[in-house]
């Protein structure tokens, strides 16, 4: 594959292609704001971590040769997702190791040093935390167990929340707390998945923030429900739909007044 020189691949992951494409479509327009040439490529699948997580190594493999084909060649490989990210980074080189084949292997560490989280992507290479976002609302972060915990975003997300012009960020109490999702076992554990889903929804309850933020669409779609069903009035956000918007977005002049407009869904 021939990729231009300083090109980002966008990896959009599949369930934001399937469930939340507003998400890609923010880190795209963010991305090309701040400069970036971006390219998504058509090839991209499943990460795999599905199959890794459930013990289907075997049925995994795919995935990796088809992520290792689709992004070798691109400079930099960005996602939405620290779930995902940390899947790349974890789990790719573990199962390439397993399988054997030393040329994969070396495929496999190549991609993983260049695969980033969206926020370490702009706080570590582009050396912004301040993106020219507008968002006049209050927040309140959950730090995803695979954000904190494997691909270890840090604090990155917290300095690109509060560069946010309008935006009053709330901590969240117990914020290193699971929310019960973990893929599968949210299938197999439907009982302690939503215990623990609870116990979040209730913390973010506490902040009375008016938006629930995360790098992670699949633990927001798990608290999201939890919301949702108990009528809350909260309504969950990816960080990259944050960072997208501008004033320009929101605000227009009709009639000498200033009036909302394209405001968070």
């Amino acid at each position: 594959m021939s990729v231009p020189t300083g090109t980002v691949a966008l990896f959009a992951t599949c369930i934001n292609d399937m469930l939340f494409p507003d998400t890609p479509k923010a880190v795209l327009r963010l991305l090309e704001r701040l400069g970036c040439t971006v390219d998504f490529p058509l090839q991209q699948t499943c990460c795999g971590q599905m199959f890794t997580n459930t013990g289907y190594f075997t049925e995994a493999m795919p995935s990796v040769r088809n992520f290792v084909d689709t992004f070798g060649a691109y400079e930099w490989v960005v996602g939405p997702s620290g779930s995902c990210i940390g899947s790349v980074r974890d789990q790719h080189p573990m199962l390439a190791k397993r399988l054997g084949d030393p040329g994969l292997q070396r495929e496999v560490d190549a991609i993983v040093a260049k695969t980033l989280d969206l926020s370490e992507f702009l706080v570590d290479v582009l050396g912004v935390t301040d993106v020219g976002a507008y968002f006049p609302h209050t927040v309140t972060y959950h730090s995803t167990c695979h954000s904190l915990r494997v691909t270890k975003v840090g604090d990155r997300p917290y300095q690109l929340l509060k560069a946010v012009a309008g935006l009053t960020l709330i901590d969240l109490p117990n914020a290193d707390q699971c929310c019960g999702f973990g893929g599968t076992f949210s299938v197999k554990n439907p009982d302690t998945s939503v215990a623990m889903g609870t116990d979040k929804m209730r913390a973010v309850l506490d902040t009375g923030a008016e938006y629930l933020v995360a790098g992670d669409n699949s633990c927001l779609l798990h608290i999201g429900g939890l919301l949702s069903r108990n009528k809350s009035g909260v309504t969950p956000i990816h960080l990259a739909e944050i960072l997208a918007r501008t004033e320009d977005d929101y605000l227009v002049q009709a009639d000498g007044a200033t009036t909302k407009s394209g405001g968070a869904r």
